[in-house]
């Protein structure tokens, strides 16, 4: 139907999976993703060391297991970009099916790993956090739920992907985790706004998000402990943000060289949240130049395909997941240079850690999938063919 509505031409008959994959695949932004994960794995041998030497491993131990998840979602990935977007709805709506049902479970069957925060389940050789995989699914199926309620005669899919939101927003504070809660509620926001948002609900609902961070700040010694020491006019040098800060400044423009940054040895998640300051101590800024040029032309580069393309549940769901990855990526260096309070965001496909790989692993290969040429007749041809 939607071919028939939009004018889409269908591609080769007959043509093999993978020529037709590498035919229409973005390999600027395949490319991009590849080096962001080549950049992780170099970090990783400059940051996890310290970390596996504290906890009794081998020195390049998180290392290979980097390498292990990161290889797997790149598998992941590349399979999701072959599908068609049929395909990548259908599966994007069972992973949320499960993922929802893993998020609800956590309070019963989950762990915090002494963290204070119930979001992962212990899996012996590793640990699962539900709402990495959530954010993605989640996103294609707002998509959808939106796109059909343009149809005529369409389902109301605009108030059920708002009370979905809730639901899972309200089931992430609890945990609590803000920083996952923001960005799901940031990745409905953006595809109700492509899908034309009245500008009441979206005050609306801004006004909501202020009354609900006030009242987490009054009811949660968490929240509060995070803000109040972003708005500090001194940072504890102790702290991680006060580690981070001196390590950024002491890397300079070239950094004080491969090896010989100090900052790993006193953050515990130097591998994690905070491997920015690792590339700005030992790289300096011309690394972190390239890891930001990097993730804004995967953004970029994914927006100006979308905006070609003509279904409307393609257009939207590729759009929440471009903003939704360069968002992630913005909040986890504007925590590292205090721009922004800390939230325990991974930097996506570049930090340490099995379930932030896997899931990267997955939104982007549905993007992939999403931003794929698809020949379309031009506007003036449908409508001459649709006049005859």
């Amino acid at each position: 139907m939607t071919e028939m509505v939009y004018g889409a031409i269908p591609l080769r008959d007959g043509e093999p999976v993978i020529p037709k994959w590498w035919r229409t695949v973005d390999k600027l932004t395949l490319a991009c993703i590849l080096g962001l994960f080549g950049i992780g794995l170099l970090l990783g041998f400059a940051a996890s060391p310290p970390l596996a030497e504290r906890n009794g491993e081998a020195p390049f131990h998180y290392v290979w297991k980097q390498a292990t998840f990161g290889g797997a979602a790149l598998m992941v990935m590349i399979s999701a970009s072959m599908m068609r977007p049929e395909m990548v709805r259908r599966m994007a709506t069972i992973g949320f099916a499960l993922a929802f049902v893993a998020l609800a479970a956590l309070p019963v069957f989950g762990t915090d790993f002494g963290k204070g925060a119930v979001r992962w389940y212990s899996l012996g050789f590793g640990s699962l956090q539900p709402s990495e995989f959530i954010k993605p699914c989640f996103v294609v199926v707002a998509a959808w739920m939106m796109a059909a309620a343009q149809e005529i005669n369409g389902p109301p899919g605009k108030l059920y992907s708002f009370i979905i939101m809730c639901t899972i927003v309200i089931m992430l504070v609890l945990q609590p985790d803000f920083g996952q809660a923001s960005l799901v509620l940031f990745g409905w926001g953006v595809v109700y706004f492509v899908a034309g948002a009245p500008m009441l609900i979206l005050v609306s609902v801004a006004a909501l998000v202020v009354l609900g961070g006030t009242l987490a700040y009054e009811h949660s010694d968490h929240f509060a402990r995070r803000i109040d020491g972003f708005l500090a006019q001194d940072v504890d040098p102790t702290t991680q943000l006060g580690f981070a800060a001196n390590a950024i400044r002491e890397g300079g423009f070239f950094g004080v060289g491969v090896g010989e940054g100090r900052v790993k040895m006193s953050l515990p998640d130097a591998h994690t949240d905070f491997i920015i300051a690792v590339a700005a101590e030992e790289y300096g800024l011309v690394l972190v130049a390239i890891i930001i040029a990097l993730y804004a032309t995967v953004v970029l580069r994914s927006f100006t395909r979308l905006m070609r393309e003509r279904d409307p549940f393609i257009r939207l769901a590729g759009t929440g997941l471009a903003a939704m990855f360069g968002v992630q990526a913005m909040i986890n260096m504007g925590v590292a240079v205090r721009l922004l309070p800390a939230k325990g965001m991974t930097l996506p496909f570049v930090s340490y850690g099995g379930s932030s790989l896997i899931a990267g692993g997955v939104a982007l290969g549905m993007l992939l999938a999403f931003t794929r040429t698809r020949p379309q007749n031009q506007i003036a041809d449908l409508l001459a063919g649709r006049g005859r």
